[in-house]
């Protein structure tokens, strides 16, 4: 996944590009950089690695000797960003986030027309160099910015730093979030809404899909008005987002609490457990949600250890990272031995890590772990967005154990059985999962449940990787 952030402003921005950036932290762990603008000395950018130390370290002499005006930052999974881009519109830095799927068409199309690139990520092409490419296929700025979100299969969200001001473009079905706030000396771009209030701006607006705007330390103008059809991605509010998120005027720990709620409904007492807990930091809204409508007791049988093991801090070495997830577990025995668990967590990808934590529990002396899950079972890689460095069905444990059900890949009607929380065939998977998961019991939350959770309308949320309906 990826942030980003981008002020205008009549003084210097770096303080609050610096903090804005950093308050993106949760959604990258990779890289991060940060471009500026200023009046006399022109452009000036930097990126670092942050796989072994958090942003806030990584820039902390940039947030001291850069200067300027405007600014972006971004912090990425993925690609190096923001670019700084030479071209026919004169010089601009860009940063975006999202998921490019006719990358080598696209690339094609730009060779043909007498481009050439140059940024490499891992022996590919960096897919934002792709879409600064795109832009510059046009006469100006706000077309080329058109023209990309039209030929782009996937989402795509842009910030663009020029001499004149920040360019904020929202994706066309609105799948990921752009928010703008506003203080007395200029205003700021985010993808977290929470991201600028500690610095002192106040909500001004959210794009909406497709819209494009551009910020000045005088104004905000759109320059190419939102589409009516939206598909926000609702796992930013399962799991990416951070609690104090909103999306669409949804907040994110309101939502969490919701599921909890809904899936104490659906138990309906149909276990006892001593302690309902959630799995830090995504699962505890869930959790609490669960205990205040079962009347069930909360509690946190084991914590994370964080401030020397930053999220960022991953081994090359795949064992390395196992133990070292398995290490920043603590457990608080007294709540636990002899102790039947509840447990709620987000959501199961793969199952290591869920299966891991599970067995910590019963290694500590846990009696019983039930599980519970805030969102239905993940049947689909997603297409639209950089969840997951692993892109193939396959990887998900459902589609593991369906082919294995099945005998085969299922076809599409087959498949839609086990999306369908009735059907014998979705039973039958979720206990097959129990069992190879050692858990004691296993619930999903619904899709219904979940949707009326976050408040909107089914046809305002993408659920692709759920149900496979786009």
């Amino acid at each position: 996944m990826s942030g980003f952030f981008g002020v205008v402003s009549k003084d210097d921005c770096v303080f609050d590009l610096f903090f804005g950036t950093d308050y993106h932290s949760h959604l990258g762990t990779r890289r991060a950089g940060m471009a500026v603008y200023d009046p006399e000395s022109g452009f000036s950018r930097k990126i670092h690695k942050i796989e072994n130390a958090p942003f806030r370290t990584k820039f902390a002499n940039e947030s001291v000797t850069m200067k300027g005006k405007m600014g972006i930052g971004c912090i990425s999974d993925y690609e190096a960003q923001p670019l700084l881009v030479r071209s026919h519109h004169g010089t601009f830095a860009i940063a975006t986030v999202g998921k490019i799927n006719n990358l080598d068409e696209l690339t094609t199309l730009v060779i043909n027309h007498g481009s050439h690139f140059f940024q490499m990520q891992n022996g590919c092409l960096n897919p934002t160099e792709l879409v600064a490419s795109l832009i510059n296929q046009k006469e100006n700025l706000i077309e080329g910015l058109k023209y990309a979100q039209e030929l782009i299969n996937g989402s795509i969200s842009i910030l663009l730093l020029t001499e004149k001001g920040v360019y904020a473009s929202r994706d066309k079905m609105g799948r990921t979030p752009i928010v703008i706030g506003e203080k007395e000396d200029g205003y700021c771009a985010s993808f977290e809404s929470f991201a600028y209030l500690n610095l002192g701006y106040k909500d001004y607006k959210e794009l909406g899909p497709g819209e494009i705007a551009v910020l000045a330390p005088d104004g905000v103008k759109t320059l190419h008005v939102p589409g009516t059809d939206m598909k926000i991605c609702a796992v930013l509010w399962v799991y990416y987002g951070y609690p104090s998120s909103s999306y669409e005027g949804r907040s994110v720990e309101k939502m969490r609490n919701l599921c909890g709620r809904h899936l104490a409904r659906r138990d309906n007492g149909s276990v006892k457990p001593d302690l309902v807990a959630g799995v830090p930091d995504s699962g505890i809204a869930h959790a609490i949600g669960y205990a205040n409508e079962s009347g069930l007791p909360y509690g946190r049988p084991f914590v994370k250890y964080t401030p020397t093991w930053p999220r960022s801090f991953m081994p090359p070495n795949q064992a390395k990272r196992d133990l070292i997830a398995k290490m920043k577990l603590i457990p608080i025995h007294e709540l636990i031995e002899g102790k039947s668990l509840l447990l709620i967590d987000d959501s199961i990808v793969r199952g290591t890590q869920l299966r891991e934590t599970t067995d910590f529990l019963y290694d500590s002396g846990a009696k019983e772990v039930h599980i519970r899950l805030g969102c239905p079972p993940i049947l689909y890689g997603c297409k639209y967005l950089n969840f997951s460095r692993s892109t193939s069905d396959m990887d998900l444990i459902t589609r593991r154990i369906i082919v294995e059900l099945e005998g085969g890949n299922p076809p599409a009607e087959v498949l839609a059985e086990y999306v369908n929380p009735d059907s014998d065939r979705y039973a039958k998977m979720i206990e097959e999962i129990r069992k190879r998961m050692h858990f004691t019991s296993l619930c999903y939350q619904r899709l219904d449940d979940m949707i009326e959770s976050t408040g909107l309308p089914a046809e305002k949320l993408c659920t692709y990787c759920w149900n496979g309906k786009e």
